[in-house]
Formats: C-alpha cells, structure tokens, sequence
C-alpha cells in the first residue's frame, strides 16, 4: 500500500491547481500523515502541523476546493482499504481541526464554500 501511495504523492507533488494552494504544498504538508492512514496508530506530530499550516492557508472558498481536489485526487488514485479511509477521515478531529468538508473520494469539493 505505501508503495503505491509514494509515487502518487510525488505525481501530484508536480501538479499545481488553480487555489493558491499547490497540489506540492498539500502533499508536502499532509505526507507525514502517511503513516497513520496505513497503519493507524498515534498521529505524528508533524502530521498535525501540516494539517493546521492547509487549513490556515486555505482561506478563500476556492482555496479550499483545490486542497479537496488534491486530497481527493491521491484517495482516489490508489486502491485503500476501509480502515485506511477511517484513518484518513479521523485525521482532522484528532488534531484538532475542523475542515469543511470530509477526506473521502466521494466529496463534493465544488460545494465547498
């Protein structure tokens, strides 16, 4: 499974969107929370930071729709299990962020305001 997620991340690394928020920035920030999503386990700190460092830099409704788009595109790219999901999903809430929108491949992103 991890091997499958690296070179996605890396694919999408060199992909810019239209939000002033990079898919590179979204991967750079949310690759520490790669861990977690495949094995569970306590979240890594740094993890969190890149968590916090999206969401504060994601401020106009179009900035959000293209972090979406990243995360939803990496999700959606690679085969995950149900419990890789869940983990993905709780990432928000355990570090304390409240993120418009669900980390899952059937979001909506164009409903992000």
């Amino acid at each position: 499974m991890r091997s499958l997620l690296l070179p996605l991340f890396l694919v999408l690394a060199f992909h810019r969107g239209e939000a002033a928020v990079s898919c590179s920035a979204v991967v750079g920030d949310l690759y520490p929370c790669l861990s977690y999503v495949v094995q569970g386990g306590s979240v890594p700190a740094n993890c969190c930071n890149g968590i916090r460092t999206l969401n504060s830099q994601a401020q106009t409704p179009v900035d959000r729709q293209g972090v979406c788009r990243c995360i939803k595109n990496a999700i959606g790219g690679v085969s995950f299990s149900s419990n890789n999901l869940n983990n993905a999903q709780s990432l928000p809430a355990k570090c304390g962020v409240n993120l418009p929108y669900s980390i899952s491949p059937s979001t909506n992103c164009d409903s992000i305001n």
